[in-house]
């Protein structure tokens, strides 16, 4: 990773290493990349974990291994290091053909294409990860599933993921 100095390549490779055992359903992989009290917040879904215990119980109960369904594609859009966070922008597709609770809670799938553009902001503390905070255009992701109607409200579908990766697709007119 040219013009990254030692510090910030070991942060790149471990968060790679924590989210290749959160796809591959390693829960103590995962939890050993991370700090003694980290903490876990999915801003619009607002579900996560607070310390050890509670980002452990909500890996284990709603994503490691539960993440997305089988066809998801994460597409890299750009990477932020920073002296001690990463944050990584992606765009996500996949099938909504199964439960997502850290993304939709309470929501049965819909068999629906998604597309939705992603930040992760990832903290480190002593060379392993504090935080992870999740962001993502929610209203985007509940129009293409069907559960929000678009019509007169300033909110978009895929469209706005596809920008992300496409920026001269054409913007919304107004």
């Amino acid at each position: 990773m040219a013009g990254l100095s030692a510090e910030q390549e070991a942060m790149v490779a471990l968060f790679q290493r924590h989210v290749a055992a959160e796809l591959a359903g390693d829960l103590d992989t995962t939890m050993a990349t991370m700090t003694d009290d980290p903490h876990l917040h999915n801003v619009p879904s607002m579900v996560g974990g607070a310390g050890r215990d509670g980002v452990r119980a909500f890996y284990r109960n709603h994503l490691v291994g539960k993440f997305f369904p089988p066809d998801v594609k994460m597409t890299d859009v750009s990477r932020t290091v920073g002296v001690n966070q990463v944050v990584d922008e992606l765009v996500i597709s996949f099938t909504h053909t199964m439960v997502i609770d850290w993304l939709l809670p309470g929501v049965a799938p819909t068999g629906k294409p998604v597309e939705m553009a992603v930040a992760v902001i990832v903290g480190f503390k002593d060379g392993k990860i504090s935080h992870e905070h999740i962001y993502w255009d929610q209203a985007s992701v509940l129009v293409q599933i069907g559960l929000l109607n678009p019509a007169n409200l300033p909110v978009c579908g895929a469209e706005g993921a596809r920008r992300v990766l496409n920026p001269k697709l054409p913007p919304r007119k107004m």
